[in-house]
């Protein structure tokens, strides 16, 4: 990332760019990929009612003023990790993955992992990349309005070394 770009924790003010982009990099990543009744359920409304929901768990990088990418971060899973197309390719994601994997480290977890639709190839090679292992597929709980949907993914892991001052 340029010298200009900081992370900071998000803010209420910050939610409509994080929707829009969780929105827009949601669909490149899963249509096709997840089963019919996430994708129903995946509305445009609903990426910015959950990015308003959402916001304690977000971290934001912001490049020359604007917010390129965003990750959220529970306990030891790395929930989301999405970059606006404008900063794809530009070295964003891999920072924000960085940034992502210390939240968890100062978490007190040694391991971090994330689910990835086995579609998605970019963001698996992305992963693999950057030292994560494909773990495995296992049945992912991806909530819904009513009831969890069931989506196979692949469980990426990486070990979390304690990083000495």
């Amino acid at each position: 990332m340029s010298s200009s770009s900081v992370f900071r924790p998000a803010t209420p003010a910050d939610a409509d760019a994080v929707a829009k982009i969780w929105y827009h990099g949601w669909q490149d990543g899963h249509l096709g990929h997840v089963p019919d009744s996430l994708v129903r359920v995946r509305t445009r409304e609903s990426f910015w009612t959950r990015a308003a929901q959402r916001v304690a768990d977000t971290t934001v990088a912001v490049v020359h003023g604007e917010i390129a990418g965003f990750v959220m971060v529970v306990g030891e899973e790395v929930e989301q990790v999405y970059v606006s197309s404008d900063h794809r390719g530009s070295g964003v994601a891999g920072a924000l993955l960085t940034e992502a994997e210390r939240l968890v480290r100062d978490g007190g977890h040694s391991r971090a992992w994330l689910a990835v639709a086995p579609g998605n190839t970019r963001a698996r090679r992305f992963y693999e990349r950057c030292g994560w292992v494909d773990d495995g597929l296992f049945d992912n709980r991806a909530f819904g309005p009513d009831e969890p949907i069931s989506v196979p993914c692949h469980r990426y892991v990486k070990a979390l070394p304690h990083l000495e001052d």
